[in-house]
């Protein structure tokens, strides 16, 4: 390998770019955004403002965060269903004066105040709800009339009765205590916002309810389509927001017992820039209370420093409105471009070399030599099949395939012409595998590794494994659970082709050439899934080997077939017992004479086997070029080799005309004859092979067990 070669391979082998597509893809990098702005803004503070950090600035700033942040809370659960509240500001300055009245004038009791207020709250809110869910009036109009009605009585009844409510309520210390108190130096009014923020967290993520105000807010003709209660629960958003409100303009009057008309004035500018500037989408359907939190900090912050600084009248209304713009030209962009930059970024390709391709010319004395030997495969199921990717039998002779619609199909002896949809498990099935008392098990794309009895009841065997310690993916997800064999102890070893892609992108783990697959074990007997070992290439067909110790998987995009030992002295160790062969190898089964068939899943090329030392190329032609139009391997010639466990071909069988079977993904040889599977096929191909024991079946192989 040459100097630029070796560097080339170094550089895209050690930068991580792939992770930044990683990145990209986590549902907490909206909250990154402003978390990484609130830490710029706390820093410049520090530094510009004098006593920033004193005890008694960062307990101010707390008791204002607990008030503004009910107001923020409110208003991204309404921002969440798709909708707006400008009234939030108006229905704070009136329960402030509700709570005043109650408390200092009428002498309620503490608690009956509180519930009062908190309902008033709720009422405006509902009426809110109602117009804008059950009247489909516009949120935006519905709320400003709200705003300035809301101010208007308000103005009147501080005109009438301000002077009124200015008493001294008397000795009530759980007034004082609510107003000014704190609990273990944490002010009340923050107590009781980490209350109600878990709260509705687990709401919004834990409970229907909360899905669906997202559903809504995502698509409210598709929400209300699917069925879901729309005007309903708009009704409770807004709802919500008003006793947020109503919470807040309690604390407030406890804390200043101010009852001027101008309170709550300009908050709901403060309360959707606190919201927005958090990562909570305008569009509605994204976000979360951890954003309107982060959000509600940063204008708080902003606000009380300008305020600090002498900033003169009018300067604190431009800057947040400054800011709300732009937030809102943030959220905007960062909506419109998140996924173009994400495509752009997430396929990475890295440098690989392949070896000289091995001559399959036809007429030549090499076991690869190209021949027609497949072409008069004799068809089953034809055109009832879609995607039988793999094939098996069990010891009564009942032949089973798989469809891409998530069905296991059986076919009835002895000439398999009528068949049935014998479970249908969902996804897309994928490898198959027989034990002693004929369950079928199966490997399901996205979904992991199932089982099917003779009761034909599915079964979830496995569907995540332990974390990567280290990843930046989640890797506990089985994502693309591929071929699976049994061992002699009853451990079923599955692969998983990539960690990165699903079987509907496929040919981006063939561009990237990273080894995103793993090999994984599971074991029925305790339940758990273990990584045996990882970072292949397309991890493919697994076959444990008759000698009881080893098994062969196959490195797809790598045209290569390794040895694990998972048990004996060489326990733990990888070899390579097929290298640089012609085409892609997908299943691995045993053959009656002791040796190993291996399907091939498409033929390489020599400009395709050059771009994979070109990952600039392939990462251009990615981000320029569409999909369907990408540079492919040849997937248009079905092939199955037979090999020892040496690593010696022994023979080729092709479909040289390529009009049955164009690609063959698997094959299984059973009472003298090789069934073929094919992931784009729509039969299974059978072919008698002359030199095969006629009785030998797999299911003899593994389990003793005459068919």
């Amino acid at each position: 390998m040459s100097i630029s070669a070796a560097l080339k391979r170094a550089r895209y082998k050690y930068v991580p770019e792939h992770q930044i597509g990683e990145l990209l893809l986590k549902p907490w990098i909206d909250t990154a955004i402003p978390a990484f702005l609130l830490a710029i803004v706390a820093a410049v503070f520090i530094a510009v403002v004098p006593d920033f950090l004193t005890l008694g600035n960062l307990s101010d700033t707390a008791r204002q965060l607990g008030e503004i942040g009910f107001l923020t809370l409110g208003l991204t659960v309404v921002i969440l269903s798709g909708g707006i509240d400008l009234s939030v500001g108006a229905i704070f300055g009136l329960c402030n004066f509700i709570a005043l009245a109650l408390m200092q004038y009428l002498g309620f009791p503490v608690l009956g105040s509180f519930l009062m207020t908190v309902a008033v709250g709720i009422a405006i809110g509902s009426i809110n709800g109602f117009l804008v869910g059950y009247m489909r009036m516009r949120a935006f109009l519905t709320t400003l009339a709200v705003l300035i009605v809301g101010r208007a009585v308000l103005a009147n009844l501080a005109l009438q009765y301000g002077t009124r409510i200015l008493n001294d309520p008397g000795d009530l210390d759980l007034w004082y205590f609510i107003g000014e108190g704190s609990i273990l130096g944490i002010p009340n009014s923050l107590v009781l916002l980490i209350v109600v923020g878990i709260a509705a967290h687990l709401l919004l993520t834990r409970m229907k309810l909360g899905w669906h105000i997202q559903a809504i807010g995502g698509s409210r003709r598709s929400a209300y389509n699917a069925g879901l209660p729309v005007p309903s629960t708009i009704l409770f958003c807004y709802a919500f927001s008003g006793a947020c409100c109503g919470i807040a303009g309690f604390l407030y009057a406890a804390r200043v017992a101010n009852p001027d008309a101008e309170v709550g004035n300009g908050l709901e500018i403060l309360a959707l820039t606190a919201a927005v500037l958090g990562g909570n989408s305008l569009g509605g359907g994204r976000g979360s209370v951890a954003k309107a939190m982060l959000g509600t900090i940063i204008v708080i912050l902003i606000t009380n420093s300008i305020i600090t600084l002498g900033l003169r009248s009018g300067g604190t209304n431009l800057v947040m409105g400054l800011v709300l713009l732009f937030a809102v030209v943030i959220d905007v962009r960062w909506i419109k471009n998140r996924y173009k930059i994400l495509s752009r970024v997430y396929v990475s390709p890295t440098y690989f070399r392949m070896k000289p391709l091995p001559s399959t010319k036809a007429g030549t004395d090499t076991p690869l030599a190209h021949n027609n030997a497949l072409s008069d495969a004799e068809p089953i199921g034809l055109g009832d099949l879609d995607g039988p990717e793999d094939v098996i039998f069990d010891h009564n002779d009942y032949l089973y395939t798989v469809s891409r619609h998530g069905e296991l199909i059986r076919f009835t002896p002895p000439d398999y012409r009528q068949h049935e949809v014998f479970a249908h498990i969902g996804g897309q099935t994928l490898g198959l595998a027989v034990d002693a008392a004929n369950t079928i098990y199966v490997c399901v794309s996205g979904m992991g590794l199932y089982s099917v009895g003779q009761d034909r009841i599915v079964r979830k065997c496995a569907d995540q494994t332990a974390r990567s310690l280290f990843s930046i993916r989640d890797d506990s997800r089985i994502r693309f659970a591929d071929d699976l064999d049994f061992s002699p102890d009853g451990k079923l070893y599955f692969s998983e082709a990539t960690i990165r892609f699903d079987i509907f992108d496929w040919a981006s783990d063939s561009l990237e050439m990273r080894g995103n697959g793993r090999l994984l074990v599971y074991d029925p007997q305790t339940g758990r899934t273990n990584v045996v070992c990882k970072d292949l290439i397309f991890a493919n067909g697994v076959c444990v080997e008759t000698n009881g110790q080893s098994l062969l998987f196959a490195e797809t995009w790598a045209a290569r077939v390794n040895r694990y030992w998972f048990a004996g002295p060489k326990k733990g160790r990888i070899e390579t017992v097929l290298d640089n062969l012609p085409g892609y190898p997908d299943n691995i089964n045993r053959a009656s004479d002791g040796n190993y068939w291996v399907a091939l899943l498409g033929m390489r090329t020599p400009v395709h086997d050059l771009s994979m030392s070109m990952p600039d190329f392939r990462k251009r032609m990615a981000q320029r070029v569409a999909f369907d139009e990408w540079l492919y391997p040849n997937f248009n010639t079905g092939t199955v080799l037979k090999f020892s466990g040496d690593g010696t071909i022994l023979k080729s069988l092709w479909d040289g005309t390529a009009e049955r079977h164009s690609t063959i993904t698997s094959m299984r040889e059973h009472k003298g004859y090789l069934y073929l599977g094919g992931v784009f096929n729509n039969r299974i191909g059978r072919v008698r092979l002359e030199d095969a024991d006629p009785s030998w079946t797999s299911h003899f192989s593994y389990w003793g067990i005459r068919g």
